[in-house]
């Protein structure tokens, strides 16, 4: 479930993520009023149970007194969104204390994510040093849970890049997975194969066959350009299969592959030729599909 005080940027995060959402639109949400459930799949047969949790004071009571197990059992990860610009930092933690003994107490074995919100209101040259100390006061009050941070935004490609990584925990056989994608690499004489989830283009894994100097942030940058784009097809009734991109470094191939996911092939040999590549995502296809009722 996701956790966190009032105006933190929970049901934002989750309407971009799950509801296609530009980040603009997300200023005519309303708060969330004490918990809403939601069932989201998620590589169409993965459903995510979300939790949405309201973050005004007088809910608290409700979510660790009436509703304390209901929330708290079961759990296999749990979401924690802390506001960076907060009024009152020190009760944030006093809340997140509370979540983390509800969920010691219930879910022992649930992973729990951190995300560090709204650094795009800190100035650049400030967020290194200040994640980092936030951090630093998150692990201390671990309770040996397992924990992970991340410094995110609505704005940038950072939300994308731990959402990523949050739902790739959720997939069981993940390992298989990037294996048979690091074969189809190297068959392909690709130096890139990235896997998309079709509903959410978030990132499910990836392949890399070359030392270029990669942006580090390329994957999330696609993700919301693509949504972006496939939003207008929406509208129109279009369906968006795919998209070729070339220049003098490389060529990028997107696709339709499975029922769940896009694939992107990067290559940069100039003499492999397009219908090469095309062909080797046709005769891919069926093989993953395969692959993915087992993942």
């Amino acid at each position: 479930p996701p956790q966190g005080k009032a105006h933190s940027g929970k049901t934002s995060m989750r309407s971009i993520i799950f509801a296609n959402y530009l980040a603009r639109d997300t200023m005519r949400l309303s708060p969330t009023l004490d918990v809403e459930h939601h069932h989201v799949r998620f590589l169409g047969n993965l459903v995510l149970n979300l939790w949405d949790c309201g973050g005004q004071d007088a809910f608290y009571e409700s979510y660790f007194e009436r509703d304390r197990e209901t929330i708290f059992r079961s759990v296999v990860l749990l979401i924690y969104v802390f506001d960076i610009e907060s009024d009152n930092p020190e009760k944030d933690f006093e809340h997140f204390g509370g979540v983390l003994e509800a969920i010691e107490e219930n879910s022992p074995d649930a992973r729990v994510f951190v995300l560090v919100h709204k650094m795009d209101l800190v100035a650049e040259e400030e967020r290194g040093l200040i994640f980092e100390d936030r951090e630093r006061l998150v692990m201390e009050q671990s309770r040996g849970l397992q924990l992970q941070c991340f410094a995110t935004s609505i704005w940038d490609e950072t939300l994308y890049k731990a959402w990523s990584q949050i739902v790739t925990n959720l997939i069981p056989n993940i390992e298989l997975l990037t294996s048979h994608l690091d074969e189809f690499c190297r068959i392909s004489d690709a130096d890139e194969v990235v896997l998309f989830e079709r509903a959410t283009f978030l990132v499910i894994s990836h392949a890399s066959h070359t030392q270029t100097n990669f942006d580090t942030h390329r994957f999330e940058k696609i993700s919301n350009i693509i949504k972006q784009f496939k939003l207008p097809c929406g509208k129109t009734q279009a369906q968006f299969q795919g998209m070729e991109v070339k220049n003098s470094q490389f060529s990028a191939f997107i696709d339709a592959f499975t029922a769940n996911t896009y694939v992107m092939v990067i290559v940069g040999d100039p003499t492999i030729e397009t219908a090469t590549t095309q062909i080797n995502i046709k005769g891919a296809r069926k093989h993953f599909e395969r692959l993915m009722l087992r993942v």
